[in-house]
């Protein structure tokens, strides 16, 4: 039978699961990764081991796709953007891409489309974030504009002796400052957009940070009908301004009432934190949870299929990620019991390799009611190692 063949630019954990949601419509992967092996490769139909900016690489995985999309922003979006005017079909779009990919472009997108987010000012040196703190204050955020993830990238300062350091920590790349966002809880949107422009959102999740690192999502969020359904609104918005096609995730922040940008009802505001173009760690758990999950929503849409239903098809989940607890060869302990738990799957990447805090797998668990499933899904993930 000849398949419609994908080829994804990365080969890590959401490259897998797409690969899989991707076998199950029917299509063939090919997977490109520098690491031979890697956990998408174990499960695509074959792999091309090169770097993620290799353009001769990408060009090869052209030759051998219908349709091309990546895990990953941190990839060659200008051989992207030549394959596109050459007729290859490439989503999300380069141009979205690159926009996404440098986050000070980001934020200046979401400003000019007069999308709610912190206040924030391109810096070039520690004179300029000295001349910052003048109005934004302590705390604030230096971020990296280009290849952060998992927190690096961000360094929190919390007085002007953490400048210096902060600054040559990040002046590897181009830097900006963003104002401290005294937030109540982080959400997240997953948000699915078709070549025929239909928007799709998922419910609104509240997403729990360690060391700037996901450790558990909630769906849905604990937060108010009116909230979730603003959260959904803005998404959407984000997608119909981007034209990306693909599914995204948008991150947010829940702010109180009391702060600079004026809100409507129950005392709460969204602020957009980030966009990630890509399938997101926060929509895991839509595997279990939806009719539809993000890694099948995003093949639909990558490949002009219609998308499909993103209600949740059980009360409540939860997600928990697996993290490395030391350095040196992944062995799993613990699956077997942890399995024993009702309403839980444990989902493993197949690292060779793990270190701490490095995403190994996530556990995920369903129940009648979010105090249920997060019992079952931490119940889970204690009988783990690895």
């Amino acid at each position: 039978m000849n398949r419609k063949r994908i080829g994804i630019v990365g080969g890590g954990q959401l490259g897998r699961m797409l690969t899989m949601a991707a076998h199950a419509l029917g299509f063939s992967v090919v997977v490109l990764d520098p690491t031979p092996g890697s956990p998408a490769a174990q499960v695509a139909d074959g792999q091309i081991v090169a770097g993620f900016k290799d353009a001769k690489a990408i060009r090869e995985l052209a030759t051998q796709s219908d349709f091309i999309t990546f895990e990953l922003e941190h990839v060659n979006h200008e051989v992207l953007k030549e394959l596109m005017t050459e007729g290859k079909s490439v989503n999300p779009s380069p141009e979205t891409l690159e926009i996404i990919k440098d986050k000070l472009r980001q934020k200046e997108f979401l400003r000019a489309a007069g999308i709610p987010t912190a206040d924030f000012v391109s810096v070039h040196s520690e004179e300029e974030i000295r001349e910052v703190t003048k109005s934004f204050g302590y705390p604030f955020v230096l971020k990296a504009r280009e290849g952060g993830y998992d927190g690096r990238g961000n360094f929190c300062v919390t007085k002007e002796e953490e400048i210096k350091k902060g600054f040559q920590k990040l002046s590897k790349s181009p830097c900006y400052v963003e104002k401290w966002v005294p937030f109540t809880k982080e959400l997240s949107v997953v948000v699915a957009r078709g070549t025929t422009g239909e928007i799709v959102s998922y419910m609104p999740v509240e997403t729990m940070h360690r060391n700037n690192i996901c450790h558990v999502v909630i769906a849905p969020a604990p937060v108010g009908e009116a909230a979730r359904k603003e959260a959904q609104r803005v998404a959407s918005r984000v997608l119909q301004e981007l034209k990306g096609v693909g599914v995204f995730g948008i991150e947010m922040f829940l702010v109180p009432k009391e702060s600079r940008i004026p809100s409507g009802g129950e005392g709460y505001e969204i602020l957009i934190n980030e966009i990630a173009p890509r399938v997101h760690n926060s929509g895991h758990l839509t595997i279990e949870a939806c009719l539809t999950s993000q890694f099948t929503q995003h093949i639909r849409a990558i490949t002009g299929m219609p998308l499909e239903s993103a209600e949740m098809n059980v009360p409540a989940a939860v997600m928990v990620n697996i993290l490395g607890d030391r350095s040196g060869p992944a062995e799993p302990k613990g699956v077997e019991e942890a399995h024993k738990v009702p309403g839980v799957r444990v989902h493993l990447y197949g690292k060779q390799e793990t270190k701490p805090e490095r995403k190994m797998g996530h556990v995920t668990a369903i129940g009648e009611t979010i105090e249920e499933a997060r019992r079952r899904a931490e119940e889970a993930r204690s009988k783990i190692s690895i």
